[in-house]
């Protein structure tokens, strides 16, 4: 009797453990986590292309991953814990809105990061960083590569004609176009590489245009 009561009390002081964890281990866990962490702080910094750049946003995803290693290393050594993680975790509400469906993106990655460290994956973790950092950059190469823009002409009615004959060889495609007594004003989309936009001088040049604008367009309205 006294040694069934004596085991109950030393399983009560110390859970059912998975496995031990020593501080080399979880010290090895949370370095390769913040590494990967910070794979992905630099590309969101130097290659994001969204609205507007967000520095805690960028925080964030660093410490997204870091976290949730922590919480990978924690539910894998004890069991207990799993269970109180689970309900703990599940009462959790995030009500920020995420401007750009691009940061859902990095949210993701940097979680799996997370995951895959925190299981003790460290290659996986590593090299998955890696591709897909490689992936983004290429992406974001080719997309700055043709840039798209908006070209807003204000001009007489007078030179409707040349204007048209100018935005032929851009191959604009017509978005709107404005009419009022004295002025039309055309919304054009045009592509652009490597940021030549030397066609805008033909047109302030030409009888009857008032301005010419360029905006570079990205689809996104945040």
């Amino acid at each position: 009797m006294y040694s069934q009561i004596r085991e109950m009390w030393d399983l009560f002081l110390s859970p059912n453990q998975v496995e031990s964890l020593n501080a080399s281990q979880v010290l090895l866990t949370l370095t390769v986590a913040t590494v990967c962490g910070l794979a992905i702080f630099m590309v969101y910094r130097y290659f994001y292309k969204g609205v507007v750049y967000s520095v805690n946003f960028n925080v964030l995803i660093l410490m997204v991953c870091v976290v949730t290693a922590l919480i990978i290393v924690t539910i894998g050594a004890n069991l207990v814990l799993t269970l109180g993680m689970v309900g703990a975790l599940s009462i959790v509400r995030f009500r920020a809105a995420v401007k750009d469906p691009l940061d859902v993106g990095f949210l993701f990655w940097a979680v799996s990061a997370g995951l895959t460290a925190g299981a003790r994956l460290y290659p996986v973790a590593l090299l998955g960083t890696a591709f897909i950092a490689a992936v983004y950059i290429v992406l974001t190469a080719a997309r700055i590569e043709r840039r798209c823009y908006l070209l807003i002409i204000r001009h007489t009615p007078e030179a409707d004609d040349a204007v048209a004959a100018l935005l032929e060889p851009l191959k604009a495609r017509v978005k709107n176009k404005t009419a009022a007594k004295d002025a039309y004003e055309i919304t054009a989309e045009v592509r652009v590489r490597r940021g030549d936009t030397s066609f805008i001088e033909p047109l302030r040049q030409t009888g009857g245009v008032e301005s010419v604008t360029l905006v570079e367009y990205t689809g996104d309205y945040a």
